[in-house]
């Protein structure tokens, strides 16, 4: 299965060029979070194939201009052709905005989902918006990943680990891709596209 990840920013190779041959055998959208709710919409128009996203935290828009035609993941397992993909949206709490938790929050959104994982038998792709904690996160709060999402991987070991919210242009040492116990780790600033089996 082709799936494309996005996140951060908007592609102009596919917003202001769009193109359908350029979706071509995409099978799935998963947006990780802080995009236009009508770059979305957008892109489930005219790819005719399921976008699902997370929230990120510069998406309190959704809350009055959701997606349309999109399907919300946070704080769900989503199946998909057998694949499980569980969403866990936001970042780390750094002011009073929306889809911000503190450490101990985020936490509780996860075990709320305990019984559905177990319910699935696991999960094969964890979306979320932040990274996971001294996994290519940043050193300021806002950019600071969660522990929980390492303690998800180490306890579930999902084939991927979807995430956004560290742009390119932050840091020198940007990674797209990394592993982890297994894992393989996809930051999806911008886009970018992985082949699942």
């Amino acid at each position: 299965m082709r799936i494309m990840v996005i996140a951060d920013e908007e592609s102009k190779y596919l917003w202001d060029f769009f193109d359908k041959s350029k979706l071509a055998g995409v099978d799935l959208i998963i947006s990780c979070g802080d995009l236009a709710p009508q770059y979305l919409s957008f892109l489930v128009t005219l790819s005719h194939v399921p976008v699902l996203y997370v929230h990120g935290n510069h998406d309190g828009c959704y809350k009055d201009t959701p997606p349309d035609g999109c399907i919300c993941i946070d704080d769900r397992i989503y199946v998909h052709d057998g694949l499980r993909i569980m969403g866990l949206g936001g970042s780390m709490k750094y002011h009073t905005g929306p889809y911000q938790y503190t450490e101990k929050q985020m936490r509780r959104r996860f075990k709320k989902l305990i019984p559905r994982i177990f319910r699935h038998k696991g999960i094969d792709i964890l979306v979320t918006h932040s990274p996971a904690l001294k996994i290519n996160d940043g050193e300021d709060l806002p950019h600071k990943g969660f522990e929980v999402f390492r303690e998800i991987m180490d306890r579930y070991h999902p084939k991927y680990f979807l995430h956004g919210h560290v742009h390119k242009s932050y840091t020198s040492k940007f990674k797209r891709y990394d592993e982890y116990q297994g894992t393989i780790i996809v930051n999806a600033c911008e886009k970018c596209i992985i082949d699942v089996e």
